[in-house]
């Protein structure tokens, strides 16, 4: 008799964790994990994320304004910095998993002036598959300027990794 008991609740557990499972599915799991970001107040810039690969720091700010509530922004991190990747804006790449981009990174940042309001940042990766150059008679891979510019004059550049963020605000407006 205690089986029988066991068993529907067993059974419940079951269906509710598989349900559980399948609304989550729809929201990939993002390759870096991370903590809620510390609690930021209207107007202090903070930094989101650094890209090293695109020389891009990503940056943002609450800014008080009900209309557009949160701002973030791109800034290049030297001079110098040569890119191995470009940056995108989301709406216009329009990232997609079935169209290879990977969720990378999903960051959290609450408002501390409106507590249950928070900015969300979805950072996603597209990768490119670059191979290495071809070894020359004296086994080395070289790359030569004159043949990468008639390649780059040519369109026929290797593909480069792409990022692209999109942001969302979440929660309730406070009054």
């Amino acid at each position: 008799m205690a089986r029988r008991v066991r068993l529907p609740a067993l059974a419940g557990l079951l269906l509710s964790s598989l349900a559980a499972g399948g609304a989550t599915a729809a929201e990939p799991v993002p390759e870096i994990r991370r903590a809620v970001a510390t609690p930021q107040t209207a107007g202090a810039v903070h930094t989101l994320r650094t890209i090293p690969e695109a020389c891009a720091r990503l940056q943002g700010r609450f800014t008080g304004d009900p209309a557009a509530p949160y701002r973030f922004e791109a800034v290049r991190t030297s001079e110098r910095c040569q890119p191995r990747a470009k940056l995108l804006d989301a709406a216009k790449a329009r990232p997609d998993a079935a169209q290879g981009w990977i969720l990378n990174d999903l960051i959290r940042v609450p408002s501390a002036d409106c507590p249950g309001r928070q900015a969300v940042l979805r950072i996603w990766r597209h990768p490119a598959e670059a191979a290495p150059p071809e070894l020359d008679a004296q086994g080395r891979a070289r790359i030569y300027l004159e043949q990468s510019l008639q390649q780059a004059q040519a369109g026929k550049l290797p593909p480069v990794p792409l990022y692209a963020a999109a942001l969302t605000v979440e929660g309730a407006a406070c009054r």
